[in-house]
């Protein structure tokens, strides 16, 4: 017969003080390896800093506007982001939340950084996963160093790179975003355009779906502007938000033919230098439609711009993130008979009944019907 041995009582207090020294020093420990060892965490802890830095400084708008020591061309541009972010919220029905009531003062010309990389052989995107957003295919930086530096590693390892500045940027409405001073130089059309554009991110947003988000808030952020202008009787600037919109739609189909010649020569598996002459005359070839009959049929860019921007397989999907399928979208708002708030809820509601699937094939179907395969 087996020996019966008595249990001791667990010791609930001696567990409690062990659990407790893990949570107050282990997790610390384990937070500094990470911070030590991940890149990505540095980046993350070096982000979130940032925008607390921002989140700090923000002053609300409304008492800037009513202020009569605000600079005259400040209150003018306060009060018109005010009005777009009304018209967003009532006409657009956007969600708004409290995304740019406050405005920061960056004090400096360029806030934020942003670096694309491709393959040199391949037009295909490097890419960062971050929590929420999923896998985008941009970096962000507050540091114009480290964003030269990460260019640089990049470039290194034999990709192409490119570093532009961003104006703007959305927390997807976890955070009240505020309105940056960056972008309260643009002129009046560019500045309700960009306060619609992030707006629209709040609104819709698909997880690891760049081209489609970026594309989509275009969309609203041009069109919508165009019918802000319109209610207000300003048809000038509705008239410039018409013409940008269609340019961006004259650009979106020479980036797409570049990318599908690119890609036409990338299948032949080309190095060395066979790679660099069918890049140099494809690159070639594009800088001529800019600089001669497509970008000087452009209604609100000088084409004379194109001249030395840089060209390169990052370059062509930078530009194609924010200009993809994009008369897709002016397809659905001829649909909704050209309003644009309709049409807005046509595309949520075709991409909100199609989960798990590539928000453009949700477009292409009827609202609640599953689209063909």
């Amino acid at each position: 017969m087996d020996a019966v041995t008595e249990r001791r009582p667990p010791r609930w207090g001696r567990l409690a003080r062990r659990l407790a020294a893990w949570v107050l020093i282990g997790v610390p420990v384990l937070l500094v390896l990470a911070l030590l060892l991940s890149e990505d965490v540095r980046y993350v802890a070096r982000a979130g800093v940032e925008e607390v830095r921002i989140l700090l400084r923000r002053r609300p708008i409304a008492p800037l506007v009513a202020d009569a020591r605000t600079a005259p061309q400040l209150r003018q541009r306060l009060a018109l982001v005010l009005a777009a972010r009304a018209y967003a919220a009532d006409a657009l029905r956007l969600s708004v939340g409290k995304t740019y009531t406050t405005y920061v003062d960056t004090g400096r010309d360029t806030l934020l950084l942003v670096v694309s990389a491709s393959r040199r052989d391949q037009l295909r995107a490097y890419t960062w996963r971050f929590p929420i957003v999923g896998a985008v295919p941009y970096k962000g930086y507050f540091n114009a160093e480290r964003a030269r530096r990460a260019a640089a590693d990049l470039e290194r390892e034999g990709y192409d790179t490119y570093l532009r500045p961003a104006a703007a940027f959305s927390t997807l409405g976890y955070f009240s975003d505020p309105l940056l001073s960056n972008a309260v130089g643009r002129d009046t059309m560019e500045l309700v355009a960009t306060v619609i554009h992030e707006l629209a991110h709040n609104t819709l947003y698909v997880k690891s779906q760049t081209p489609f988000n970026e594309s989509f808030a275009s969309f609203v952020g041009y069109r919508g502007a165009e019918a802000f202008f319109r209610a207000r009787g300003d048809t000038l600037d509705a008239k410039r938000a018409a013409a940008r919109w269609r340019d961006e739609r004259t650009l979106d189909v020479l980036w797409s033919e570049l990318a599908r010649r690119l890609d036409s020569a990338y299948a032949g598996a080309l190095g060395g230098p066979a790679l660099e002459r069918a890049r140099a005359t494809l690159f070639g070839w594009a800088r001529g439609q800019l600089t001669g009959p497509v970008g000087q049929g452009l209604e609100t860019y000088d084409w004379r711009w194109f001249a030395d921007a840089p060209l390169n397989n990052a370059v062509v999907i930078a530009q194609r993130l924010y200009r993809m399928n994009l008369n897709l979208f002016d397809a659905i708002y001829l649909q909704n008979n050209a309003e644009i708030t309709e049409t807005i809820r046509a595309i949520q509601v075709r991409v909100f009944t199609q989960p798990d699937r590539d928000p453009y094939k949700a477009l292409y179907s009827r609202p609640g019907v599953p689209g063909d395969d």
